[in-house]
């Protein structure tokens, strides 16, 4: 038998460390939509220290010289873009710590659920990863190619987690009556994920070309920006609509068939929030010069969507049928 405390620590440590996950999802949008990924240049001090300085002068005179020798020419010392990088740097080593103790809590599944320990296990691997990865973004001087890399794993390393805190609590999700459930809604949901992933896939490309974009333009005159956006972002753009209406026939479909108070309803509640707000967040960089507050809203909610279908998706695996309809 599992300690119902031990059960209950683990729950809320893998749930605090997946909204830690996004928290950083969202400052290192902060730090590209910013202009702010080389505000250290070097890893994992950043210009020389472990602190970051807070003004030039604590600097060396020659610190200009100093990078272009190492491959970053330009480096110009800004406090702002400097400390943000510096606070994405330290919520990534947080992470690290709470996906520690993650998956040591998880070791009360040894002898019951292996399978939940091991996923556990490898989120924490994984995120040892991810922070060499982070370094060698910096390390190819921000090479877009690499900063996808960086996002996707997040995203796979959030699935995990969910999927590891979900396997941990499957007698909880298997009191949901999933009767009223055919193949239609499985086979609908598993094309939405599918879908968003793909949405998510072209984002990276729209992103990379927006990189290059605000690079010519200095981070300015954002305005202007979307003279030269590529053919990718009118394709990203229109098929968030199919994406919409997609969800809204899941959630609609959940809505009739549960109770009020069912976690489902909860999901697809907040599904079709997240859906909303990241179409908000993508018109206002289409239509009002985008705006950088703006562009990391819109990154969170594409993996809040993913993270809030793949949960959906567990939910109805582990749940049982009751009503026979």
């Amino acid at each position: 038998m599992i300690d119902p405390q031990a059960a209950a620590r683990f729950r809320r440590l893998g749930t605090l460390t997946i909204f830690a996950v996004y928290f950083v999802i969202l400052v290192g949008g902060i730090v590209r939509a910013s202009g702010a990924g080389m505000g250290c240049p070097d890893w994992p001090t950043c210009f020389g220290q472990w602190v970051p300085p807070t003004d030039e002068s604590q600097l060396p005179s020659n610190y200009h010289e100093i990078y272009a020798a190492r491959g970053y020419e330009n480096t110009a010392f800004n406090p702002v873009k400097t400390w943000t990088e510096y606070t994405n740097r330290l919520v990534g080593v947080t992470i690290g710590f709470l996906v520690f103790l993650t998956a040591w809590s998880s070791r009360i599944y040894l002898k019951t659920d292996k399978t939940t320990f091991y996923l556990a296990l490898s989120a924490f691997f994984l995120v040892g990863f991810q922070g060499w990865l982070g370094s060698a973004v910096v390390a190819s001087n921000l090479k877009p190619l690499m900063i996808t890399l960086h996002m996707l794993l997040a995203l796979f390393i959030v699935a995990l987690l969910i999927y590891a805190i979900s396997r941990s609590q499957k007698p909880l999700l298997a009191a949901i009556d999933t009767g009223w459930v055919g193949p239609r809604f499985g086979w609908v949901l598993k094309i939405a994920m599918a879908m968003t992933l793909l949405q998510v896939a072209m984002g990276t490309q729209v992103r990379e070309a927006v990189d290059y974009i605000a690079h010519q333009h200095s981070y300015i005159e954002r305005e202007f920006w979307r003279d030269s956006f590529p053919i990718i972002f009118y394709v990203h753009r229109s098929f968030s609509s199919i994406i919409l209406f997609t969800n809204l026939w899941l959630a609609w479909t959940v809505y009739k068939n549960v109770d009020k108070n069912s976690l489902l309803l909860k999901v697809a509640y907040a599904l079709m929030g997240l859906i909303v707000t990241a179409i908000l967040a993508g018109v206002s960089l289409d239509r009002l010069g985008f705006p950088a507050e703006a562009q990391p809203i819109h990154l969170l909610m594409a993996n809040l969507i993913f993270g809030a279908q793949f949960f959906l998706f567990i939910c109805l695996r582990y749940s049982t049928p009751k009503t026979g309809r």
